[in-house]
């Protein structure tokens, strides 16, 4: 088995869309870059609808015509649901100009694409490659233990950790901090025999609210299968059934329960037996370091009702890529004003509306018989990913626009 050599410009840990963003970006900047994955592709991960702004970043590496060429379910916007009552945005009718669609994609398809796709590039990928140790700064290098069991030193001038939930290197350097956001856990599965709606209508993804304060997702696949997934607190899921003789009775419960998941999905057949994260936000001290930085899940995941995840991974990815590939040119960088900034701008932006939305807020202004006049624009463009236009109030002054608007509700 071919295994990663020594020397590089810059080692990327991680083989998702954040690691090959920027692996990519660096090699077509004329850097020596690798990448090493723990796993084997393809594999599974959670996270499969995106957002139309991943448009314009996959563009900006050269990545979107892979994408465009598997023939995906096209994702035309969101339908938020509450009994009988709905509220729907077409990402064609936002204030930021941008993709006016994008893709709902099965994690395990879509990352290899991205892989394969970098590869073709010319950006060597190593798998089964569990990184165990690593030192920042002007000697910089990781350790690497490949499938046989054998370990190697591989030296590099800069560590870019794209990890997700494995966070290598705040693992090894001890960077973790708990998030200020409350502990919420997930429940989801692959199914098949979902009612769709017809047409142009069968991408949509729903969001759900569920009794008990919880929320689901609705994500169809080209393929014919649907992710269903459940978000809750703690003691949301300790009233569901326990999962004794089936593994899916928690998951059927939430569906029977609600009007809408159950005249979708009442008769699915899950594909596998459904799988959980406890306790997914997560916080970190800091986002770079001597000779290292972190981006994607590595660095901070908020929540997944409004699909953000892609999207900041992607939005990180390049925003440190620009930066690490001026520093290996030998030019003075500031991460804080370059990278440490626009980012926690944009994460601080989607923070903002995920906590409207489990405080109620966005319920009240989504579902209110009287909406105020030309919110749903500007709203739209950030449910569209587009948390960086300035010119957009509900960006440049989240907190502030937002709560005047359900003021007005």
């Amino acid at each position: 088995m071919i295994q990663p050599e020594s020397n590089y410009h810059a080692v990327v840990i991680g083989a998702g869309p954040a690691g090959t963003a920027a692996a990519t970006f660096l090699h077509r900047a004329g850097h020596r870059v690798c990448v090493l994955e723990k796993t084997r592709f393809p594999r599974f991960v959670i996270g499969e609808s995106l957002l139309p702004r991943c448009n314009d970043l996959l563009r900006e590496v050269g990545l979107l015509q892979d994408v465009e060429r598997q023939g995906y379910l096209e994702k035309h916007g969101a339908v938020f649901l509450r009994g009988a009552e709905s509220c729907r945005f077409e990402f064609a009718d936002q204030h930021t100009q941008g993709a006016q669609f994008t893709w709902q994609v099965p994690r395990d398809h879509f990352d290899q694409v991205l892989a394969q796709a970098a590869m073709k590039q010319g950006v060597p990928y190593f798998f089964e490659q569990t990184v165990t140790g690593v030192q920042t700064g002007p000697e910089a290098h990781v350790l690497v233990r490949g499938p046989t069991g054998a370990t190697r030193q591989v030296d590099c001038r800069f560590v870019v950790d794209a990890s997700g939930y494995g966070r290598v290197l705040s693992r090894l350097l001890g960077l973790d901090q708990p998030s200020d956001l409350p502990v919420r856990h997930s429940l989801f599965a692959h199914v098949t025999g979902d009612h769709r709606p017809a047409g142009r209508d069968e991408g949509l993804i729903w969001i759900v609210q569920c009794e008990g304060g919880a929320w689901s997702w609705v994500i169809p696949f080209s393929n014919g299968r649907t992710s269903i997934g459940v978000v809750g607190t703690p003691e949301f899921f300790s009233n569901l059934p326990a999962p004794a003789d089936d593994p899916a009775a928690p998951l059927r419960a939430v569906i029977g329960r609600d009007p809408n998941l159950s005249r979708r999905l009442g008769d699915a057949e899950f594909v596998f037996e459904p799988r959980s994260i406890a306790g997914y936000s997560i916080g970190i001290e800091k986002l770079y370091g001597h000779g290292f930085c972190l981006v994607g899940n590595a660095a901070e995941f908020l929540d997944p009702v409004f699909s953000s995840g892609v999207t900041l991974a992607l939005e990180s990815a390049l925003l440190a890529a620009r930066v690490v590939s001026r520093e290996l040119n030998g030019e003075t960088v500031d991460w804080a004003a370059d990278f440490e900034a626009p980012l926690h701008a944009r994460i601080d932006c989607f923070r903002t509306y995920v906590n409207a939305w489990y405080a109620g807020d966005l319920s009240r202004l989504f579902f209110s018989a009287h909406p105020p006049a030309n919110y749903r624009k500007m709203l739209c463009s950030v449910l569209a990913g587009n948390a960086w236009d300035q010119s957009n109030p509900l960006v440049r002054e989240h907190r502030r626009k937002l709560r005047q608007l359900v003021q007005m509700c």
